[in-house]
């Protein structure tokens, strides 16, 4: 509840600002342009809530109908918004400059009166009664007339909008919204085409203290935040699965975050998994979205099953490679702790041999400080999509340790994590990938869709 009040009042309050900007500033009071731009406004922000919530209030049907142009409308809204702060300061210098070159001097000239001047001996004041006496309001009676009384001068006008001013102003206002919007129309075009490109592959080379030599070069293929919805087709899944068979990797481990909806909705989205090639099988943690989803996680751990990708519940698996074996671990995501489904690292790692090293799949980079605790070598991590949509990634460091890439957290140094050749790693990696898909709107910018190939060599 908390979560859609915040969601509303964001709305309200980015649409009332782009409405002052983009509609009150550069339309006429009154006008039917401005009338048609603020009913536009309001049913748009009116569209945003029904498209978060339209598919389990209205059912999933009404849901997809809503899904296109409520994303894309929440994507424009939002590089408008940014767009109109970053021009904020070039238009009130713009503003300001006009009204300063509208004030009159504030250099007062004396009257001369023409034919009366003031004698040395005179008086100031009857040169200032002369002056009235024969200005422009004097009374045609008696030649004399009381300052008040006359008609108002341009000179006497305090400054102010007139027909010049409102249209400079209406010129920068106007000029600077068409800024705003071609800003913001070419961000999201450009981040609808990479949203819905190729995934780039990131080869990462990683290091581990206690990777036994003959496992150098084992490789993972690391995919997460596939989003399985409805702005998602089969294609998305067949891509995903061509380019990690590409790889030709030993592990293939899906970070959380597979699905946005049901089996009976999204499984047909999901059926291309069964194709994934990898030499020691493809494993699978949940992400927070999977216990979003209305009959929760466990219907898509059994259909992933099916599909012949094996779900780590709090519980690990050798992987033996060459003569050598590797720990791999995994744990649910933190959301599950509300359904009693929570992430359990200590029954998923006690009892391992600590000679060997341990990689931990683990959604949320978040977990990697309890990773540490449990002496864990690597762990896998997603969630953030790396931002999404820049300047998101900014923001990303106030949930998260880390936003993409490789990243180290040092951890106690026990006896217990010396290895069997006396080594002594003092840290725990963590590579957080930007995740494959998309949530929300179909965009991304300035964090492309990634798949990894991890390649694991001893230190």
């Amino acid at each position: 509840m908390g979560f859609l009040v915040t969601i509303l009042v964001t709305v309200v309050v980015v649409h009332y600002y782009l409405w002052r900007r983009l509609v009150r500033s550069t339309t006429l009071p009154g006008s039917r342009s401005r009338r048609w731009s603020t009913w536009a406004l309001v049913a748009l922000a009116a569209l945003l809530p029904l498209t978060l919530v339209g598919g389990r209030a209205f059912g999933q049907g009404v849901g997809h109908v809503l899904a296109w142009p409520g994303y894309l409308w929440l994507a424009i809204m939002f590089y408008l918004f940014v767009f109109s702060l970053v021009l904020e300061i070039p238009r009130a210098i713009a503003l300001l400059t006009v009204r300063r070159a509208r004030r009159p001097s504030s250099a007062t000239v004396a009257p001369v009166i023409v034919g009366s001047p003031v004698s040395a001996g005179g008086s100031a004041v009857a040169a200032a009664e002369t002056a009235v006496q024969t200005g422009p309001g004097a009374d045609a009676d008696n030649g004399l007339a009381h300052p008040f009384d006359r008609e108002p001068g341009p000179a006497d006008r305090e400054p102010g909008p007139d027909a010049a001013m409102i249209g400079r102003r209406l010129f920068i206002s106007r000029t600077t919204a068409a800024a705003v919007g071609v800003g913001a129309l070419a961000t999201v075009g450009y981040g609808m085409r990479v949203a819905q490109g190729d995934p780039v592959i990131e080869r990462v080379p990683v290091r581990l203290a206690r990777l036994d030599p003959r496992m150098n070069g084992l490789r993972f293929a690391v995919v997460s935040d596939i989003h399985l919805g409805p702005l998602t087709g089969r294609g998305h899944t067949e891509r995903i699965v061509r380019m990690i068979n590409s790889l030709q990797a030993d592990v293939v481990a899906i970070v959380g975050d597979l699905v946005d909806g049901t089996v009976a909705e999204l499984g047909p989205l999901a059926t291309p998994l069964r194709s994934l090639e990898s030499r020691y099988g493809a494993y699978f943690v949940t992400g927070n979205h999977e216990y979003y989803t209305a009959n929760g996680p466990q219907e898509w751990i059994d259909e992933l099953g099916s599909l012949g990708v094996r779900s780590l519940r709090n519980e690990r698996v050798e992987i033996r490679h060459a003569g050598a074996v590797l720990d791999l671990a995994g744990v649910n995501d933190l959301n599950g702790q509300v359904m009693g489904d929570g992430p359990d690292m200590a029954k998923a790692l006690t009892g391992r041999d600590p000679g060997r090293p341990v990689v931990l799949l683990a959604h949320q980079p978040l977990q990697v400080e309890q990773a540490a605790e449990h002496g864990v070598d690597l762990q896998l991590s997603g969630h953030t999509h790396g931002g999404q949509m820049v300047p998101f990634n900014l923001l990303v460091p106030l949930q998260q340790p880390m936003v993409a890439g490789l990243a180290e957290v040092p951890r106690p140094a026990t006896g217990a994590a010396a290895d069997a050749r006396g080594a002594r790693p003092d840290v725990t990696q963590v590579y957080v990938t930007r995740g494959a898909g998309f949530w929300g709107p179909p965009v991304r910018v300035g964090a492309p869709p990634e798949i990894t190939l991890l390649e694991l060599r001893p230190s």
